[in-house]
Order: C-alpha cells, then structure tokens, then sequence
C-alpha cells in the first residue's frame, strides 16, 4: 500500500496506539475491499445481463437495417432524382460520399508527393511528408489524378429516424 500524508495533528501517544491505528486502517481496507468486490461482480453480472437482454434488439436493428438498405436499393428508381425519401418515422435515401485512396507503395506515394510539391498543393502534405486527403479532395478529380491518387465516389447508404413523430403517435394513443 502506497504511503500516505497526514494532514490534521496526530492524536496517538504511543507505538502501541500507532500499531492499533494501523490495524484498525488494514480491518478497514479490507471491508473496502470486499465491498467493492461485491460491487464489482454486481457490476459484471449487471453487464452481463443488460448485454443479453440488448442482443435481440441490437439483431433486430442490424437485420432491420439490412432489409431496408437492400428495399430502398432495389426501389431507387422510384426515388427518381431525389437522394432521400422521408417517412413517418424517418428518412432512408443516398449520399454522395468521395474517398480517395493513396498508392500504398512507398516509392509511388513519394511521387505523388513529388507531384503535390511541383504542383505547390503544400497543404495537402502533412508535416511527416503524408498526404491529406481532405486538403486533395479540395482540389478536384483531374488533380487527384494528375498526382498519381485516384478519385473514387459511390453513394453510400443511410437513414435518420424520427423520434419525435414517434414519441408523438405514442402519447397519441
């Protein structure tokens, strides 16, 4: 146990007395221990339980999320132009998202930072000489191009859900 300073006036007037305080501080420590010990296994067994409690609904939600990603795929074209459709207790739809990837090869990702320097693109090199791909993604797909990157984008899905409409049927009932 770790030494401890003592900040009011000591009240002891002999070893004796210093030997029973210490003992009195060790009883003490070890019904500390023991309650949290206790604490702690009703914490796991309180964990253990709220996960196996949760597991359905965390299934259900996944599943829910795969069947509805893969209807609203299959039905994007009665979207027409429009990326996200909404409903009453949410909305599902599409995103534009562009990433860009790097050569993983040192000596190419050298070039391309050759390239970003020639081009003075110096805000798209972080200090450690690496490439910032937001900075890149400023400069538009030729230029990311051009560098030796290559530009890619797909639209990825997602949904937001209404809670308050939700909230709002349910104290309507």
């Amino acid at each position: 146990m770790a030494r401890k300073r003592v900040t009011d006036t000591p009240r002891l007037k002999s070893w004796e007395d210093v030997n029973d305080a210490l003992r009195q501080i060790a009883e003490a420590q070890l019904s500390l221990d023991d309650i949290e010990s206790d604490m702690q296994r009703q914490v796991l067994g309180a964990q253990k339980v709220a996960e196996e409690q949760s597991q359905p609904y965390r299934d259900s939600i996944s599943r829910l999320e795969r069947e509805i990603k893969t209807f609203v795929t299959d039905r994007r074209c009665e979207m027409g132009s429009a990326k996200t459709k909404a409903l009453t207790f949410g909305e599902v739809g599409f995103r534009l998202s562009t990433s860009i990837t790097l050569p993983r090869a040192k000596e190419k990702l050298a070039d391309v930072i050759r390239c970003l320097k020639s081009r003075k693109m110096l805000d798209c090199i972080v200090t450690e000489e690496k490439v910032s791909r937001d900075a890149l993604r400023k400069y538009g797909e030729d230029t990311v191009n051009a560098v030796g990157a290559t530009w890619r984008q797909r639209e990825t899905f997602g949904y937001d859900l209404n809670f308050a409409k939700l909230e709002q049927i349910k104290s309507g009932k």
